[in-house]
């Protein structure tokens, strides 16, 4: 989607208002004066003064009111492995996911906006490599980064899991399009500002991840990143691991609950023995509701549990 930003004043903006007041909608997001939808156009008009201009006639729309202004961004990039030269330290939006290698529980996705400001408080909090941070930690960092820093979560739940794989996608491809997704609303939610760099924890080759999302609508492709161990880059992937990982243990919470067992992280043989005690509880297909079905334990449990 086109996005073109002018900066205003209140008095353009109300003249603005009321230019639209036929297309005027209610709905409005944090800051919002006003939003109009004009045709083949969405106009958010915000206090700061700064009108964004969404859509295909987002530009012929914004000439008649204004000069736009370019954002200030750093080397844009379409899906660059190659990292800039001090991104440490740039704005940036970090996407993570966790749950992908457990058998119980479901893949959480999690992009996370850190600006450059907020890089020393962020190490304040504790952020770091969430794998050498403890559940306690993790619990304790996410709470507090939730209410600091604009985020967006997805969460994909077993059912809906198992009945795309079993249609023949692949895990990859899941992750990809939910880490699109996350994206994309998290830069509703910060509109008008952009980041410097958007940077994805690597999972698969860019050229991939680009594929596995062609056919959707709207694709994230400026200032894209990718990067294996993308906590150890920047503090924002770091971020967004922990909120994801904080998501993934409150499901796993609620699934102990409904198993009336502790359900075990990972994929080893003690998760194979708590999945056998639920069958032997609940059933077969009760399990398959809280499992990714097609790991080697589901066939391991089945046989524990007929013992």
């Amino acid at each position: 989607m086109a996005n073109t930003v002018i900066q205003t004043t209140k008095a353009t903006i109300d003249q603005m208002k009321d230019h639209y007041k036929q297309v005027l909608v209610d709905k409005l997001p944090p800051g919002a004066i006003f939003v109009a939808k004009p045709t083949g156009c969405t106009v958010t008009a915000y206090k700061s003064g700064k009108v964004l201009f969404q859509g295909a006639n987002g530009e012929g729309e914004s000439s008649q009111w204004g000069t736009s202004v370019s954002p200030k961004v750093k080397s844009p990039s379409k899906g660059s492995t190659t990292l800039p030269d001090n991104f440490a330290n740039w704005s940036v939006v970090g996407s993570d996911e966790v749950g992908t290698g457990d058998f119980f529980g479901p893949i959480t996705v999690v992009s996370a906006y850190v600006k450059k400001e907020h890089i020393p408080l962020m190490k304040e909090l504790g952020v770091k490599d969430s794998k050498n941070l403890s559940d306690p930690q993790i619990t304790k960092i996410a709470r507090d980064l939730i209410t600091t820093i604009p985020y967006s979560l997805l969460i994909l739940h077993n059912p809906k899991y198992n009945a795309m794989q079993e249609k023949g996608m692949t895990q990859g491809k899941m992750k990809a399009l939910l880490h699109n997704q996350a994206i994309l609303k998290l830069l509703e939610k910060m509109a008008p500002e952009l980041p410097e760099g958007i940077l994805i924890d690597q999972f698969v080759e860019k050229n991939t991840y680009f594929k596995h999302i062609a056919a959707q609508k709207e694709i994230q492709k400026e200032r894209v990143y990718f990067s294996t161990k993308g906590e150890s880059i920047h503090l924002a992937v770091a971020a967004a691991s922990i909120i994801a990982r904080y998501a993934f243990l409150k499901e796993m919470d609620k699934l102990s609950e409904k198993a009336g067992v502790v359900i075990p992280k990972g994929a080893g043989n003690h998760v194979d023995v708590a999945a056998a005690k639920i069958i032997k509880r609940k059933g077969i297909e009760e399990l398959k509701t809280m499992t990714k079905w097609h790991f080697a334990n589901s066939e391991k449990a089945i046989k524990l549990a007929k013992k």
